[in-house]
Formats: C-alpha cells, sequence, structure tokens
C-alpha cells in the first residue's frame, strides 16, 4: 500500500491517488444539457443515488471541466447510463466532440436534450448545487427516468468493461 500524503496534490502523490481510485469499478454515464451555443454531453463516472423519496441522483463536474458553465446555469439535465456496446459515446463525451446535432438527440419532458439510446436515463431538474474541493456537486431531481435490458459499460483502471446481468 502506498503511503499517500496531501502535500503533493500535483506531483507524483495526485498520480498514485489517481491510479488507487481507479481500482474502484465504476459505470459510465452521459450527462446532456443545452448549452449557450446548443446541446452538449460530458462523460462522468461519478453518478450516486441519493434518495427514493424525493428522487435525487447526484454527479460531480470539475471546475475546470470546459462544459462546466452549461451545467451550473441551473438548466434541465439528463444523466445516460451507458450500455456495453456504447463506449464510442463515453470517448466523444470524454474529451473533443462535445456538441450534439438536433439529428442526435430528442427532448425530454423537463426540456433536457436526451440521447438515442442508453441503458437507462433520469432527466432532472437541479435540486442543490454544492461546491466541493475542486468539484461542485450538482445533486438533481429525477422529474422522469426509464431503463432497458442489457450488459452495463464499466471504468476500471484505465479502460472500459461489461458487467452482465445476473452475474454474482
Amino acid at each position: 500500500m502506498t503511503d499517500l500524503s496531501p502535500s503533493d496534490p500535483d506531483g507524483a502523490d495526485a498520480r498514485a491517488y489517481r491510479r488507487a481510485m481507479g481500482a474502484f469499478a465504476t459505470g459510465v454515464c452521459v450527462v446532456t444539457v443545452d448549452g449557450p451555443e446548443g446541446p452538449v454531453g460530458m462523460t462522468v463516472n461519478s453518478v450516486t443515488s441519493v434518495s427514493l423519496e424525493p428522487r435525487l441522483l447526484l454527479w460531480c463536474l470539475d471546475d475546470s471541466a470546459e462544459r462546466a458553465g452549461a451545467f451550473l446555469d441551473g438548466r434541465p439535465f439528463s444523466v445516460h447510463v451507458l450500455g456495453a456496446d456504447e463506449a464510442d459515446w463515453a470517448d466523444r463525451f470524454s474529451r473533443g466532440d462535445c456538441r450534439l446535432s438536433a439529428d442526435e438527440v430528442h427532448r425530454a419532458e423537463t426540456g433536457a436534450p436526451i440521447l438515442k439510446g442508453a441503458l437507462a436515463r433520469f432527466d432532472c431538474v437541479l435540486h442543490e448545487q454544492v461546491p466541493m474541493g475542486d468539484h461542485q456537486i450538482l445533486v438533481g431531481r429525477v422529474a422522469h427516468f426509464g431503463a432497458r435490458e442489457g450488459a452495463g459499460l464499466t471504468f476500471f483502471r484505465g479502460r472500459y468493461g461489461r458487467i452482465q446481468e445476473g452475474v454474482e
């Protein structure tokens, strides 16, 4: 085990911490919102269910993310849980091509842009925003949701994987 010290947040300790966090397998999601220049998406793996009543979820947004402003304006957003066959979306929205064209999106009842497909989707309105470290925690109140059967896309130690339903 590596003993991590907070004394070097930008150096070797930060890289070691990131590698250690990579040992935690997560699902992969794309969050979409209307930005000033149209709909945009962002890949995240920090989605967590918060409450069943009211239905709340959260995700974490890096303060330095180039698309942060679009998500901080309080507009409705949609969280898309990606299926195992949707790694191309995860790659696309993690950097580079983050804008969505009109033919790529539909609209949720909240008005948020939604992607075609996804294993599950949660259409949200912003419930609360909490600054935490170098991120913002965005808590969404789930207005609508849906899911389909299928394998989920995972992220572990810097690589995509899949998890099948019914695996024990």
